[in-house]
């Protein structure tokens, strides 16, 4: 095996993103023989957190680790539940206080050490403590990964983007969530980490970000508040996937995916 292929599920919101990855991803490991998946369940739970049967559920279709997000504790019920799941991640710069681990040291079939950083950016977002200092701090406690992939819950894409260069040469790759919009800016940066601003979202896409696009435009021209309500049309499953080569730990291409389910 030349390469290490991972695949990055952009933020599966509500039952038809749940649907989509029932769907879409069995096929794509087979088809790119796929030695690792992590997907941002952080919107699962009808658009907001995720419950433990639903992380359940995931882990049970073949993906490895789940990273989240600003919504994480939307459902109170994964508090109890994160801090005996090695596999669900929240942000590590959140308070330490709080349940749960940010980063993680997982293994593939082969043996192969893949570490997993999940962070939260502070631009036009809660409060969180900073990302770069807890990324660097990560890195600390991943010595024994042979890659390291990180998950940069962010709005701003300037912040994403200087994350990626703040890591680039010591972690395989940077890739956003959080703005359920896939950006066309992939690219291996100079030192080898792959990079990719936002992989999008894996749900429904006739809609504003996932809520129903008449409740939004109301919202827009009218001012009147609505409660959100996901879509359920157009859905779409969105990821990227990245290919490492085993000698020299660089990642060598990023390929986009934006299927309809």
């Amino acid at each position: 095996m030349a390469d290490l292929t991972v695949l990055i599920v952009g933020d599966i919101t509500g039952k038809p993103g749940m649907r989509a990855v029932r769907t879409a991803l069995p096929g794509l490991i087979a088809k790119h023989e796929v030695d690792f998946v992590i997907a941002n369940g952080e919107n699962a739970a009808g658009g907001f957190g995720i419950t433990p049967d639903l992380a359940k559920t995931l882990l049970g279709w073949e993906i490895d680790c789940i990273t989240s997000g600003n919504h994480i504790w939307r459902q109170r019920e994964i508090t109890g539940y994160i801090d005996d799941e090695p596999r669900l991640l929240r942000p590590l710069n959140l308070p330490a206080s709080q349940p749960g681990r940010g980063y993680g040291l997982y293994q593939t079939a082969a043996g192969i050490r893949i570490g997993v950083i999940n962070l939260l950016g502070q631009v036009y977002m809660d409060p969180a403590n900073n990302p770069f200092t807890a990324a660097d701090q990560a890195l600390n406690h991943l010595s024994e990964a042979q890659f390291v992939f990180v998950d940069f819950h962010a709005e701003a894409t300037s912040e994403k983007r200087a994350m990626g260069f703040h890591l680039d040469g010591r972690v395989t790759a940077v890739v956003g969530t959080h703005t359920h919009v896939q950006t066309a800016d992939e690219q291996v940066l100079p030192e080898g980490t792959g990079f990719l601003t936002d992989i999008g979202m894996t749900g429904p896409h006739d809609s504003v970000i996932g809520v129903r696009k008449e409740l939004i435009v109301d919202k827009f021209v009218n001012g009147m508040p609505h409660p959100f309500r996901l879509a359920n049309l157009g859905v779409r499953f969105q990821a990227v996937l990245i290919r490492v080569d085993l000698e020299t730990g660089r990642a060598h291409s990023l390929e986009r995916i934006n299927l309809p389910v």
